[in-house]
């Protein structure tokens, strides 16, 4: 555990009232967004400075503690989950936009900027910062660079790491290192931001972000389309793509989502569709028009039974909202909500989410299905109660032969929420054992004694060999903290 003795020395270096170790607020910081996942750490720490951080790192690697970053706690993989003999880094409160640069159509920041905050300042300047995850309003940019965050507009705009120019970290022994700049063109050596974006808080602690910001679409339109299944949806979804539409956003809810999100905020969805996509084109107003026509023409082509365009922008938002509400809707119906993510080539996404469907049935688990489904991204979640272990046994063997199908179809255990902890056993079966070698060589050159983010995306090497543990092993190993 962290000693007396370490404790004093770090209240000596951030102040006393920045050091937080009595048992109520720990409890705050001993889990994230992830179900069936947590652990309390031994302290809670705010820095006021990168000087700071860059003596508590030394001090991790002179007495052998470990530091894990922490920034809103929204994360849904476990990368923020509190380990054995650690400080919780709390990065919240550096929530400063340093910079807007209109001219070079850049904004520095620090970590935790919320990313809805940055999107509405610069939309004060006409501009705007596509990445968009489903947790925009609370998550933290410093969190969505450590996760490569995707989101709604994923599809046409791409993700966080389309957008991240330039950073400034303090590495795990203690070293700040920048990287990147405002040029447009820059190879003057190894690229090494590209290194920590969706290093998941385990190679450097973030203090400063640069990123890219566009300028504010023209007009946009946004379409929805019911139909009788969600593999009729995805047909859809491949016929629009091939036609070469590409809209800004293009959601699917499955039908247990629906409902579950029409009860929870009635926003007038179609209770009785097997399926719903949730569509956005935006860009030049002519080009916005015929595009959202187009899709409209192409839903109705391949089996909608409703297709139409939203008749206003307050309509427009409240199809997103509703988009954006199927998490807490879904969550409200079982005691435990396991929300997953696994992406698969466009061409797989509709004998993806048909055997997904069937895996449920087999298992006999209540999931409900929603996600990216122009990027292929789907969000199956599980909804069960941890408390019956039998029942929460089935939804993880489930949720295991839907990784499996993900990999089995080209696709990815992970398109945006991250490895962490949730999925680290897994990360093996689709990466292989060589590619598992250079992570852990990149991670011991970094971070030599292992004391940032210690366990998070990487089994510890004395458990790489020979069987990997499941999911439950993971979960059973870090819920007894709590």
């Amino acid at each position: 555990m962290v000693t007396p003795l370490q404790l004093n020395t770090i209240r000596e270096i951030v102040g006393a009232e920045n050091v937080l170790n009595a048992p109520e607020d720990l409890l705050v910081y001993s889990y994230d967004g992830t179900a069936t996942l947590g652990r309390r750490p031994e302290a809670v720490v705010i820095p006021r400075s990168v000087e700071q951080i860059a003596k508590i790192m030394i001090l991790a690697n002179q007495e052998g503690f470990s530091v894990v970053p922490r920034g809103s706690g929204s994360g849904l993989s476990g990368g923020s989950i509190p380990v054995e003999n650690c400080i919780v880094l709390l990065m919240a409160h550096w929530n400063r936009i340093i910079e807007l640069d209109e001219a070079n159509l850049a904004a520095w920041v620090e970590p935790g900027v919320i990313t809805a905050q940055l999107d509405a300042a610069a939309n004060e300047r006409g501009l705007f910062y596509p990445p968009d995850p489903g947790s925009r309003e609370i998550s933290t940019l410093g969190g969505n660079v450590a996760e490569n965050a995707g989101g709604l507009r994923g599809l046409k705009y791409g993700v966080t790491k389309n957008y991240v120019l330039g950073l400034e970290a303090v590495l795990p022994t203690g070293e700040v290192v920048r990287a990147g700049g405002k040029a447009i063109k820059d190879v003057a050596g190894y690229d090494l931001k590209d290194i920590f974006v969706g290093s998941e808080g385990t190679l450097g602690i973030f203090t400063k972000i640069l990123l890219r910001l566009l300028p504010r679409p023209e007009a946009s339109s946004t379409v929805s389309a019911a139909f009788d299944s969600i593999a009729s949806a995805a047909k859809a979804v491949s016929a629009i793509v091939a036609g070469r539409i590409t809209p800004s956003m293009m959601e699917f809810l499955d039908g247990t989502t629906m409902r579950c999100v029409e009860e929870y905020a009635a926003p007038g969805l179609p209770r009785t569709a097997g399926a719903l996509l949730i569509m956005e084109v935006d860009g030049r107003k002519a080009i916005v028009e015929e595009d959202a026509q187009r899709i409209v023409e192409y839903c109705r082509r391949h089996g909608a039974v409703q297709a139409v365009r939203a008749a206003d922008e307050s309509e427009s938002l409240k199809l997103k909202a509703a988009r954006r509400a199927a998490f807490p809707a879904l969550a409200r119906v079982r005691p435990t909500t396991i929300l997953e993510d696994v992406t698969v080539p466009r061409s797989a996404l509709a004998e993806a989410v048909t055997k997904i469907e069937e895996i449920a049935r087999r298992k006999g688990v209540l999931l409900g299905n929603f996600g990216h489904a122009g990027d292929g991204n789907l969000h199956p979640t599980c909804l069960t109660d941890e408390r019956n272990r039998e029942e929460l046994g089935r939804a993880e063997r489930a949720l295991e032969e839907i990784f499996d199908l993900a990999v089995a179809l080209g696709g990815t255990i992970t398109g945006e929420h991250g490895t962490g902890l949730a999925k680290r056993p897994f990360l093996e079966k689709q990466v292989g054992r060589p590619a598992i070698d250079v992570m852990h060589k990149l991670k011991d050159v970094m971070d030599p004694n292992g004391v940032l983010n210690p366990g998070k995306v990487l089994l510890p090497r004395v458990r790489c060999e020979g069987k990997l543990p499941g999911r439950r092993e993971e979960i059973a190993g870090h819920d007894a903290g709590r």
